[in-house]
């Protein structure tokens, strides 16, 4: 419940006969709503007090129709310890190195003209395994690092063999 400035009883003594406004009446619904939500209303006296607060031409009325409620949450005084771990969010998993070289080595094909597919390969195949036994992240990394370097590899084989196919030809 959002706090209510409404007049406490002794502000309304002070001008117990000032015309309500339209606010002056919600506000005194609204902390009569807070008070039948809370069950410190029956339903019938709820009604009663609505009705009168919807009909109150004073601010004095109204004051007298909420003074037994309180006007604002009631302040509550508890033990805030140390959020439990089960509420907390999992921390991050590691990614793993041999997956972050995989990768790089297998971007790298293209500019060491292959040389890298290789170890591209072998870090990707060490990591994913590495990965499978920690669980840590990065299986992602390995396994774009090892179809690089299995890109690159057979893209090598495909190139040798058919330049050996041409130079028989010849």
């Amino acid at each position: 419940m959002v706090p209510v400035s409404f007049p406490t009883p002794w502000q309304a003594q002070a001008a117990p006969s000032m015309l309500a406004s339209h606010a002056d009446r919600e506000r005194a619904v609204d902390v009569l709503r807070a008070g039948y939500g809370e069950g410190r209303l029956e339903k019938p006296e709820f009604d009663r007090r609505v009705a009168r607060a919807y009909a109150a031409r004073t601010v004095g009325e109204l004051a007298l129709l909420v003074a037994d409620l309180p006007s604002g949450p009631v302040p509550q005084q508890t033990a805030m310890g140390p959020v439990p771990g089960t509420f907390l969010p999992a921390p991050p998993r590691p990614t793993n190195g041999k997956a972050v070289g995989a990768v790089v080595c297998g971007g790298l094909t293209l500019i060491t003209g292959g040389i890298t597919a290789i170890p591209a390969i072998v870090l990707g195949h060490s990591a994913r395994a590495e990965i499978r036994r920690t669980g840590e992240g990065g299986d992602g990394l390995a396994m774009t690092g090892l179809v690089l370097g299995w890109v690159s590899v057979v893209g090598w084989v495909l190139l040798m063999a058919a330049l050996l196919l041409v130079v028989m030809a010849h």
